[in-house]
């Protein structure tokens, strides 16, 4: 999933939430549905949220 997030990542969590609504549209038009994501991961604001606070993110 980090290869496809922008690069300009932020703490703020309404741009965060604001991703996560982007990523579920882009899937759901590459045919991919909502539920098969939340299968895989509870929340993809969580996801996209801790990605930024991991060691090396795209931000730091």
């Amino acid at each position: 999933m980090a290869e496809h997030l922008p690069n300009a990542m932020t703490d703020d969590p309404v741009a965060v939430s604001d991703l996560a609504d982007e990523l579920m549209k882009a899937a759901e038009r590459e045919g991919i549905p909502a539920a098969e994501i939340t299968e895989e991961v509870d929340s993809v604001f969580e996801v996209i949220f801790a990605m930024e606070h991991r060691e090396g993110s795209l931000a730091g």
